[in-house]
C-alpha cells in the first residue's frame, strides 16, 4: 500500500490557519451563490501537506456532497506529466533535445510553414526542423485550433484534428501534414505540441502513453486515481461541471471519461485525484524523488524549469508578465510584473476545466485547486494563488 502524504498543522509549516480559512471561506461563498458546483484544494510546505479541503457538491445534479477524493479532468495538467516522461527517456540517452521529430515520426519530415494571405494561405519550407525541445517549450510552430480564427486555424478545425476516434499515431500524422502557423523555434505558441510528444514517447517505449505513464510515473508515484479514463468502480467520484456556466449561460460539456480512450492525448486526456497530483508535485519540489522513488535526477528538473524562450515571444494571454517557458512548465522569472504573488523560479500550470497548480522551490511550496468551470478558471487560479500566498507567515 503506497504510503500517504505526511501532513502537518499549517502553523508548524510557516502558514496562517486564519490565512486559510478566509480562503475556505471565499471558496463555500463563491459555491454559495451558484458560481461553482464544488472544489478541492490542497496546499503542502516542507514536505508536508498543511490543507487539504474539498467544497460544495461533486456534482450540481445531485445533493452529494464534494469528497477530498473526488477525480477530475486535468486537461492540460496532463502536459507536466507527459513532459516528465519524455525527461524520463531523455535521461536514459533514447533521445536528445535537438532531435528532429522527424527521426522519431517520419512524417514531419515534409511538414510545410504557412504563409496566410487573405482567406487562405501559401506553403514554404522550415528554416529549420522541429526539435523535441521545440515541442517541450512550445516553439514548434504547431497550434490549437481554438486559439485563433487564421485559415491554418480553420484548417485543423476542418481536418477534425481533435477527433476522439483517432490514434496517438493517427493524428500525429494528421498533424504533419497541417500547415505549421509559424517557423519552427521562432515563437511561443501555446499548440498539440504536447499531444506530439505523447507519440513520441510511444514510439520510443513501444508502449501506449497510457500504459507508459502508468507503469513508469503514475504506480511508482502511487497515482491510484490517475490516468485516461476512470474505471467502473470509480466512477461514483467523478466530478462534474454545471450544465450551463452560469456566468454567460455556454453550455458546457467536457470529456467523457467513464469510457477507455482510443486517443490519449498527451496534451488534455487525463484525469486525477487532487492527493494523486499532489503526489506528482511533491516529486518535483523534491528535485525528482518522492520519498524512496526517484523518477528524475535534480539537474533535469532544474533543466525543466529554467527559461527556454530567452528573446523568443508569444501571445501574452497565456504567458502572464513576468514568466516565460521551459519544458512543461510556465516558469517566472521577475518577483513583480505579475499581478498575483509568487517567487522568481515559481513554475506551473492549469487545465482548461478549471485544475490549477504551481511548485515554489524558494518557499518550499505547492498546491493544487480542482474544480470543473471552464469559462471561470482563470479567477479561480489567481484567487487561489493570491490566498495561499497571504498564508505565509515565515
Amino acid at each position: 500500500m503506497t504510503a500517504p502524504l505526511p501532513t502537518a498543522k499549517p502553523e508548524e509549516v510557516g502558514l496562517s490557519q486564519a490565512a486559510l480559512d478566509r480562503l475556505s471561506a471565499a471558496l463555500n461563498e463563491r459555491i454559495a451563490s451558484g458560481h461553482i458546483p464544488g472544489a478541492v484544494a490542497l496546499v503542502a510546505r516542507h514536505g508536508k501537506v498543511a490543507y487539504h479541503q474539498s467544497f460544495g457538491r461533486q456534482d450540481p445534479a445531485s445533493d452529494k456532497p464534494m469528497g477530498t477524493d473526488a477525480i477530475f479532468r486535468i486537461y492540460s495538467m496532463t502536459k507536466a506529466l507527459v513532459s516528465v516522461g519524455v525527461m524520463m527517456l531523455w535521461e536514459e540517452g533514447r533521445l536528445l533535445l535537438g532531435d528532429p521529430i522527424s527521426k522519431y515520426i517520419p512524417a514531419f519530415a515534409s511538414t510545410q510553414v504557412g504563409v496566410i494571405s487573405g482567406d487562405g494561405y501559401t506553403t514554404t519550407a522550415p528554416k529549420s526542423p522541429i526539435t523535441v525541445q521545440d515541442l517541450l517549450r512550445h516553439t514548434s510552430g504547431l497550434t490549437y485550433e481554438f486559439r485563433g480564427n487564421t485559415p491554418i486555424h480553420k484548417a485543423y478545425a476542418q481536418s477534425r484534428i481533435a477527433r476522439l476516434k483517432q490514434s496517438n499515431a493517427d493524428q500525429a500524422e494528421g498533424l504533419a501534414a497541417l500547415p505549421l502557423l509559424h517557423q519552427p523555434g521562432t515563437r511561443w505558441e501555446y499548440s498539440r505540441s504536447t499531444d506530439v510528444l505523447g507519440r513520441l514517447v510511444e514510439v520510443i517505449s513501444g508502449q501506449t502513453l497510457g500504459t507508459f505513464l502508468s507503469e513508469r510515473v503514475l504506480t511508482p508515484l502511487g497515482m491510484t486515481d490517475s490516468g485516461f479514463s476512470v474505471p467502473a468502480a470509480d466512477q461514483s467520484r467523478i466530478a462534474e461541471p454545471f450544465a450551463k456556466d452560469p456566468e454567460n449561460s455556454t453550455d458546457v460539456a467536457l470529456l467523457d471519461v467513464r469510457r477507455p480512450a482510443l486517443f490519449e492525448s498527451g496534451g488534455g486526456g487525463m484525469v486525477a485525484s487532487t492527493m494523486d497530483y499532489a503526489r506528482f508535485l511533491g516529486m518535483l519540489l523534491g528535485n525528482g524523488r518522492l520519498a524512496a522513488t526517484r523518477l528524475l535526477g535534480r539537474k533535469t528538473i532544474e533543466l525543466m524549469t529554467s527559461d527556454h524562450l530567452g528573446t523568443i515571444t508569444g501571445p501574452a494571454d497565456l504567458l502572464p508578465p513576468g514568466h516565460r517557458f521551459g519544458l512543461g512548465f510556465a516558469v517566472r522569472t521577475q518577483p513583480g510584473m505579475a499581478p498575483f504573488p509568487g517567487s522568481v523560479g515559481n513554475y506551473y500550470w492549469g487545465g482548461a476545466a478549471g485544475t490549477t497548480f504551481w511548485v515554489d522551490p524558494t518557499e518550499r511550496l505547492y498546491a493544487v485547486l480542482m474544480i470543473q468551470a471552464p469559462i471561470q478558471r482563470e479567477h479561480y487560479r489567481v484567487l487561489f494563488r493570491d490566498m495561499v500566498y497571504a498564508a505565509i507567515t515565515d
